[in-house]
């Protein structure tokens, strides 16, 4: 996944929308958490194993969320000046450093 495409590409998307006003870090944010919600409610009320075996219509519709989820995060990234791989792998490392065994 080349991410500087991605975000080039979603700035592209923004800039023909004139949406850029509309993309403080605060908004992004914010729609991020909304598009986690609407992932969240496609899980509420099934059990764990249901949980695991959605049915190929409702996985569609989850990996649509992730989807939304990621491109929302990238933009936020770009705004804030944050390089997200270089953010994914000191989290990580921190997390192996934390919960190593």
């Amino acid at each position: 996944m080349n991410l500087a495409e991605l975000t080039q590409r979603l700035h592209a998307i923004r800039d023909r929308n004139d949406w850029r006003p509309f993309h403080s870090p605060k908004n992004l944010a914010m729609a991020a958490s909304v598009e986690m919600a609407e992932l969240v409610e496609i899980f509420q009320w099934l059990s764990e194993d249901q949980s695991r075996q959605l049915p190929a219509e409702t996985l569609e519709h989850a990996g649509q969320e992730v989807g939304d989820i990621v491109l929302y995060l990238l933009l936020l990234c770009a705004e804030l000046g944050i390089d997200l791989e270089q953010a994914v792998r000191a989290k990580l490392t921190d997390n192996e450093r934390r919960f190593a065994q």
